[in-house]
């Protein structure tokens, strides 16, 4: 889901990242370097993803046990809000809304005690692909690098079909992610998965 919403945000934007803050954060320092409003917009983006990492935390501590299916919920109902906003021509609040969904996206896999799985970035899972054959090769580990190169690959999986889709239909795309995290919160209320 973050490669796909990634991929309708960085188009519609053109340049500029709903889920990939690192990439938003280098646009900030060019734009403040050669003052331009890139860095207004690149900061915008931060801000609201920041946010949305803050309220998804916030909203699946009210229950652990379903976390994940709270959080898939508010990432439905604020994809949704975007996707009717970007329909609707007002591009800068949707990409607010998108970036903001992807960061609360990110607390479907926190942890109590702080620690998660990141999904909405992917330098430290490259990272850790390559440690991961490094390790094999000296024969200090086996293949569970693997499961790396498969939430990349999801990732990526997901970027190319939401470049796909948006050249298609737009801002419209976002509606299929909305669907999409609503399914899961479903499944994941209905598997009791945390």
């Amino acid at each position: 889901m973050a490669g796909y919403v990634d991929a309708v945000g960085f188009l519609h934007s053109g340049g500029f990242f709903v889920s990939f803050m690192s990439g938003n954060s280098t646009r900030l320092a060019v734009g403040l370097a050669h003052w331009t409003t890139a860095a207004a917009i690149a900061g915008g983006l931060i801000g609201s993803f920041v946010i949305g990492v803050t309220l998804g935390s916030l909203c699946g501590s009210l229950n652990e046990r379903h976390r994940r299916s709270i959080v898939l919920v508010l990432v439905a109902v604020v994809l949704a809000g975007a996707a009717a906003l970007g329909t609707a021509g007002s591009t800068w609040r949707a990409l607010a809304l998108t970036a903001l969904a992807m960061g609360a996206e990110n607390a479907a896999f926190e942890q109590p005690g702080g620690g998660s799985i990141g999904l909405t970035y992917m330098t430290g899972t490259l990272a850790k692909i390559g440690q991961g054959i490094a390790a094999m090769l000296r024969r200090r580990g086996g293949f569970e690098w693997l499961s790396y190169v498969a939430l990349w690959a999801g990732l990526v999986a997901g970027a190319i079909l939401g470049a796909a889709v948006y050249a298609q239909i737009a801002m419209a795309a976002l509606w299929f992610a909305a669907g999409a995290s609503a399914i899961l919160a479903i499944v994941a209320r209905r598997l009791h998965v945390g």
